[in-house]
């Protein structure tokens, strides 16, 4: 059996993050809960950033290795990520969190921006690849997963993390989410290295976000 603390720590940031996250199309009252995005994100932000926090001396971290491989994947995977619209022709994805809605109120609006960049740059990343590769790839070789490498392979372990990462996003991201979950894995694999996997993850994100702001995909985030 693994260690009820470690079990927690590595799963705990994860199920806070999904639960806020579903609460979001459960708010929509109208008002200013007609875009609970606008108050469940930075919720999330801190509510998140605050376990990863107190259980920071918890995880496995080991320095970056494979850096530049780590940068190449992430930016990869965001081009995977963008190639339907950008290359593609596929129908843009204008529905979504929008923080033009707060352009009258500068400062609200950057307050909004900053925080989804938080969340979406620094704990999503942290809490993802904390769960998936830190948790879940090993835990599916073995149940007393701090025993276990980072980066230790197995097949199983590989399709199960692969499919649940991919299909825990929206419909429409399943394709690329898919092959991301495989990648990102494959980053474990090569480096060792949780902190390589939370850079790569980190790198895409960051893309991600810069691009969205530029182009309006607001449905990406």
């Amino acid at each position: 059996m693994p260690n009820i603390r470690k079990f927690i720590a590595y799963s705990a940031p994860f199920v806070v993050f999904v639960i806020l996250f579903g609460l979001t199309p459960l708010l929509r009252v109208g008002g200013w809960f007609h875009s609970p995005e606008f108050w469940i994100y930075p919720i999330q932000t801190i509510a998140c950033g605050a376990l990863l926090i107190f259980f920071w001396r918890d995880y496995q971290w080991q320095r970056p290795a494979g850096t530049a491989f780590a940068i190449v994947v992430g930016v990869i995977v965001f081009i995977l990520w963008i190639a339907p619209q950008q290359f593609l022709r596929f129908a843009s994805r204008p529905d979504g969190f929008n923080p033009d809605f707060l352009a009258a109120n500068p400062a609200q609006y950057w307050i909004t921006v900053i925080f989804r960049f938080l969340r979406l740059v620094v704990v999503v990343p942290l809490v993802e690849e904390i769960f998936w590769r830190g948790f879940l790839l090993r835990y599916f070789i073995k149940e007393d997963f701090e025993h276990v490498p980072i980066g230790a392979f197995s097949w199983l372990s590989f399709g199960i993390v692969t499919v649940l990462f991919g299909f825990s996003h929206s419909m429409a991201d399943w394709p690329a989410a898919l092959l991301t979950g495989a990648i990102y894995n494959g980053v474990a694999y090569r480096t060792k290295s949780l902190s390589s996997c939370v850079l790569t993850h980190a790198l895409t994100n960051l893309l991600l976000g810069l691009w969205i702001m530029k182009t309006k995909e607001w449905g990406f985030w």
